[in-house]
């Protein structure tokens, strides 16, 4: 039989079939995707191939392959720094979920978000929650960084899951898509959820005071089909995202800005740091590019390698 994976709970995988019945499958024995080390070889969002199984009355599945997936979206495994988390697959778009404080969201996470989601070709929208909380001055901050976002071609929303403000834009860009909800706990995913599909109930946690951080209410991600058409991925919250399988050389090229550039400076491998005649590296000087995304590039870049070859420039 044929499914989709909407649930997974690290042994257990909830499967849907194309007629609507769910079964609750499991992997038998060793299950590695060829070419990717990660600690869940099946994601939400995967499609899965599993023979049923009756034990008792009771139909288990066994699934025993995945079909190609169209894309993923990944980080770093928290514990295992060298293995990947596949957070969900086969998703349409990701609705990365900003606020300015309570908790905040700092730039550094929505670039690394953001490059990984280019990566593998997932078109992002940033929703600015929690607006009605702010005073003059923050809204300031939130029009600031959505300034430097829109510039680059992200779409961005100010939206209230709270009050409902801007939820049916949200909505209208879900319809007939898979949707992936993501952002640090406590940034109101949940709520947002509850407010698009208030017959879901999802649990919400108000915000741990002492850390100004919010408590994780989903432990694993989870698919949901709504009532518009729309399909959508609630995720745990994160706390941090590493970026993964990406060569120096080709991060630059998932800063959109930046990739624009590239064909401007005057060695076709620049790295955007200390070579002459550097495209980026003028627009920068000239505020044409945002310091606060020249500086997460120089961060994904040390993550990654902490020592650069400037020697084997090649002239475009």
């Amino acid at each position: 039989m044929i499914g989709t994976v909407y649930k997974s709970t690290g042994s257990w995988y909830t499967v849907k079939t194309p007629n609507g019945k769910f079964y609750e499958c499991r992997i038998k024995g060793k299950f590695r995707i060829q070419g990717i080390k990660s600690t869940n070889p099946i994601a939400v969002g995967d499609v899965v191939e599993f023979d049923v199984e009756t034990k008792n009355n009771t139909e288990t599945g066994v699934i025993k392959r995945i079909e190609e997936r169209k894309n993923y979206i990944v980080r770093k495994s928290v514990n295992l720094s060298k293995q990947t988390h596949i957070i969900a697959s086969n998703v349409d778009q990701v609705f990365l979920l900003v606020t300015i404080n309570n908790p905040p969201t700092f730039s550094s996470f929505i670039d690394r978000f953001l490059v990984t989601a280019e990566a593998y070709s997932i078109k992002t929208v940033l929703l600015f929650n929690k607006i009605d909380a702010y005073d003059e001055e923050t809204l300031l901050e939130v029009k600031y960084l959505a300034s430097i976002y829109r510039k680059i071609g992200y779409e961005c929303i100010g939206i209230s899951a709270a009050t409902g403000k801007n939820v049916d834009k949200v909505k209208t860009l879900m319809e007939g898509k898979t949707s992936m909800f993501a952002g640090h706990s406590g940034v109101g995913k949940s709520t947002l959820v509850n407010a698009i599909e208030p017959s879901l109930d999802l649990k919400t946690k108000a915000i741990s005071n002492q850390h100004m951080q919010g408590q994780h209410t989903t432990t694993f991600a989870e698919m949901f089909d709504l009532s518009f058409d729309a399909k959508i991925i609630d995720t745990p919250g994160i706390k941090g995202f590493g970026v993964v399988d990406m060569e120096k050389e080709e991060v630059g090229d998932y800063f959109p800005e930046f990739f624009e550039l590239k064909q401007d400076c005057k060695f076709n491998n620049c790295l955007h740091l200390k070579e002459p005649k550097c495209a980026v590296k003028e627009a920068l000087e000239n505020d044409e590019v945002s310091y606060s995304r020249y500086r997460s590039y120089l961060q994904i870049l040390e993550g990654e390698d902490e020592h650069y070859r400037t020697d084997n420039w090649e002239e475009n």
